[in-house]
């Protein structure tokens, strides 16, 4: 073990914060861009019968073939996963999105209107506050979906925890598999858990009865 990681010890620790870093970036896009999306899609409901179906086509892409075509027209550059990973990001975090601002008792909405609240502090104060809990749930989902896919920046050699399953995989090599796999699952198990935690600090107290 210790000649491991003397030979592929630095090779690993950059392999992990450039993986996190693909996550980290592609995810925070994809969750705003999934956020906006979510709002408008809410308020044009006749529209979203036809755009959630499509976006949710587009999400069954094989990322390999999605990166592929990307690769030919941008090249061996991070933008090509960055864009690709996070278009992957933004349906789970839209189709929550919008989920939860529809499942809004038109009560609260009419309450708060009654209040003398604009649409927008509707939105602000009432609506969004009430599906934080949906909301969260699709970026964890998305971020734990996000670290899996990001080994296949290693396909066009831009890093990643997926060079080592990648090689390990081509020479039959179990270790550098290993080496790939376990930081991988537990940077998802990790953020799992960050993201959980940040939910019952944002969600607000009234709401939190609801929660599984």
């Amino acid at each position: 073990m210790s000649d491991f990681f003397q030979l592929y010890g630095d090779k690993l620790l950059r392999s992990i914060l450039v993986h996190l870093g693909y996550v980290l970036v592609s995810v925070s896009i994809g969750f705003i861009i999934a956020l906006f999306l979510g709002i408008l899609l809410s308020r044009l409901p006749k529209i979203s019968k036809f755009v959630i179906p499509v976006l949710s086509v587009v999400q069954t892409i094989p990322g390999i073939v999605f990166i592929g075509i990307l690769f030919l027209y941008i090249g061996m550059v991070p933008a090509t996963v960055l864009i690709a990973l996070s278009v992957y990001a933004v349906f789970p975090v839209l189709k929550n999105t919008y989920t939860g601002l529809l499942g809004v008792s038109e009560q609260y909405k009419e309450a708060a209107r009654g209040c003398g609240m604009s649409p927008l502090q509707v939105l602000l104060r009432v609506e969004l506050p009430m599906a934080l809990p949906s909301i969260i749930g699709g970026l964890r989902m998305s971020t734990i979906y996000i670290v899996s896919w990001a080994v296949l920046a290693s396909m066009i050699g831009q890093g990643g925890l997926g060079d080592f399953i990648y090689i390990g995989v081509s020479t039959n090599n179990n270790t550098l598999i290993i080496a790939g796999a376990i930081p991988a699952a537990i940077l998802a198990v990790g953020l799992g858990l960050l993201i959980d935690y940040l939910q019952k600090k944002a969600v607000p107290k009234g709401l939190r009865g609801s929660e599984k």
